[in-house]
């Protein structure tokens, strides 16, 4: 491995290089990081395709969403206070999704291995050696989730300033004033940021914490080298998790009950990619 100053460090597998700025992440003992293409991000979105229709769990995330919707919908029976946050919050799935979807990586992982794959399964990833870890990270994504909110709540109010009477008065704020304008190129700016912090630490650092008994430092930094090392297929699959949410939220969030469960099969599949296995 090459360090930053171009001198060659040893590792356990001498085959896989990881060039700089990668390679000053590297530890001794953490996992192998692959080079990848723009078709392994393909075939790994095929394959997670392949994992829900041999273990459909729309149902599950169905009776999840359907009780999320009526709430929202409901709050805003008596006000709309929550209008300028529903943007946000549809948008801020991709922040949590992947800890949400750490039941549906037990379940691809069981099928790799030829396991039982009932949906009931997806609650053996409880007793994974890392779930300690998982919860620890899925904490950190919590926190940065709340964060985006309450920062997107924060600039509607400093760049907009009254709350909307009404939702023709809200489309008319957004969508037809030049306040709008800076509110969405702001906010989509600032919600970039956060979606690429979190698509970096965990494109495959939760995948891995079910896979194998390591600590939250190693997979955040293997899923940093990995983002890394393979920035476009990184980018690519960024994408598509966003164009997927953003598709699957549109029908008062009911898509995602599809989305989600294709995209966290996807995710363990693209992880077997980039991560050598032990």
């Amino acid at each position: 491995m090459t360090n930053i100053t171009g001198t060659t460090q040893s590792h356990p597998h001498p085959d896989i290089q990881l060039r700089w700025p990668a390679s000053v992440l590297w530890r001794d003992g953490d996992p192998q990081v692959r080079t990848i293409t723009t078709a392994d991000v393909w075939t790994s979105l095929r394959e997670g395709v392949d994992d829900f229709r041999a273990m459909p769990t729309h149902v599950v995330f169905a009776c999840i969403l359907y009780p999320v919707v009526g709430i929202v919908l409901a709050r805003l029976l008596f006000g709309y206070e929550m209008l300028p946050l529903l943007y946000p919050m549809a948008a801020g799935f991709a922040l949590l999704g992947p800890f949400v979807a750490i039941g549906l990586y037990e379940l691809s992982r069981r099928r790799e291995l030829g396991l039982d794959i009932s949906p009931a399964r997806a609650l053996d990833v409880l007793h994974r050696p890392g779930i300690d870890a998982v919860f620890t990270l899925g904490a950190v994504l919590a926190l940065a989730f709340a964060g985006w909110l309450y920062l997107a709540n924060v600039m509607y109010t400093q760049i907009i300033g009254s709350e909307p009477t009404s939702l023709s008065d809200f489309f008319q704020q957004v969508m037809g004033t030049d306040r709008g304008t800076q509110l969405m190129v702001t906010g989509n700016l600032v919600g970039f940021i956060f979606a690429l912090l979190v698509l970096v630490t965990s494109v495959v650092s939760f995948p891995m914490l079910i896979d194998r008994d390591v600590g939250v430092g190693a997979a955040v930094r293997t899923s940093v080298r990995a983002a890394l090392e393979n920035p476009i297929p990184v980018a690519l699959w960024g994408l598509i998790v966003a164009s997927g949410l953003l598709l699957g939220a549109l029908p008062l969030l009911i898509g995602l009950a599809i989305v989600l469960p294709i995209l966290g099969h996807a995710t363990w599949h693209l992880y077997r990619k980039l991560v050598v296995k032990e």
